[in-house]
């Protein structure tokens, strides 16, 4: 579950994932709730809901919440080097922002591994900047199956293949779009009024020629513009470029902005429409977390058993198996 509220482009790009899935048998979306340090924000379930990702189709749960998730990351962090830990780009990066490095960035991706493998998932949306980290559930998924018997399947990323879906600030277009960044005029986040989103969009910086035009390397402020455009239209850049031309991008900007007022506010409705019901939202991820147990306490019953450290009677562990 994401934490506090979303920025536009993250948020987009999981929608639009989860409703691919949600195509599929089961999806599962969990709160990572046991990361490297406690978070600020407690985990939002209201996003997803609010972006219309269905309870019945998808367990939204919190992961703090199905302590299985803490045991299999201890059994597969005992089949883990800290060699290939320390040399995760992620770890790296991070560490090195920090005097001292906590335990849990260290072993994170192990965590997220068990995330991954206690469901035997199939397909993981995952941004590209997490690909290594899948990688290293993939390789554990296959060192486990070697050395105890098939168990758990390969994994799959489901990565956006849509490159003009990666949305930039709105104040420096060579970053990423963030919540976190200290110019909150940076960003365009989903409870935005339409007032607030009307006044980014037009101090967004530009360039200063006048024509609409979508090129990301030599007019990024420009291209950023158009590629927001193109997330919430549905249309292709190119497409945006030829029913604006003769407009300069003053005026381009207005479109922009008339444009995701148009896709936010049935969004920042839901949003406010949850927030008023905090009940709703507690049912839906008390519910999935009892949905998650199940199919948590089945995978970690097999998995114990086949390494040989299952306390569990024998019938007790054919009953939860069958």
């Amino acid at each position: 579950l994401p934490r506090g509220h979303q920025a536009l482009g993250r948020s987009a790009g999981c929608r639009r994932r989860c409703n691919l899935l949600h195509s599929g048998p089961t999806f599962n979306h969990s709160a990572a709730g046991s990361a490297s340090a406690p978070a600020k924000q407690p985990p939002d379930g209201r996003t997803l809901l609010a972006c219309g990702i269905d309870p019945s189709k998808a367990t939204l749960f919190l992961q703090s919440g199905v302590p299985q998730h803490a045991e299999l990351s201890w059994i597969l962090g005992c089949m883990t080097t800290m060699a290939r830990l320390t040399h995760l780009p992620q770890y790296k990066e991070k560490s090195g922002k920090l005097k001292e490095v906590p335990l849990g960035l260290y072993i994170y991706p192990v965590l997220q591994a068990a995330d991954i493998m206690l469901y035997k998932a199939t397909h993981v949306p995952v941004g590209e900047d997490q690909i290594q980290h899948l990688q290293m559930a993939q390789s554990l998924a296959r060192a486990f199956n070697n050395r105890f018997g098939v168990t758990f399947p390969s994994c799959n990323p489901i990565i956006s293949d849509d490159t003009s879906c990666r949305v930039k600030s709105l104040r420096d277009p060579t970053k990423k779009m963030s919540k976190s960044d200290p110019d909150p005029k940076a960003c365009i986040m989903l409870t935005d009024t339409p007032k607030a989103i009307t006044e980014k969009i037009k101090k967004s910086v530009t360039d200063f020629t006048s024509e609409v035009t979508f090129e990301p390397e030599t007019r990024p402020g420009v291209a950023n513009l158009i590629t927001i455009h193109s997330l919430v239209s549905g249309c292709t850049p190119q497409q945006i470029c030829d029913a604006t031309r003769g407009l300069n991008t003053g005026q381009y900007k207005q479109h922009v902005a008339d444009a995701l007022v148009a896709h936010l506010n049935p969004i920042r409705e839901n949003i406010e429409r949850y927030m008023a019901d905090p009940e709703y939202l507690a049912g839906v991820i008390e519910d999935g977390c009892e949905r998650a147990k199940v199919v948590a306490e089945k995978t970690l019953v097999e998995v114990k058993d086949k390494v040989g450290m299952n306390g569990f009677s024998l019938a007790r562990s054919q009953r939860l198996l069958n």
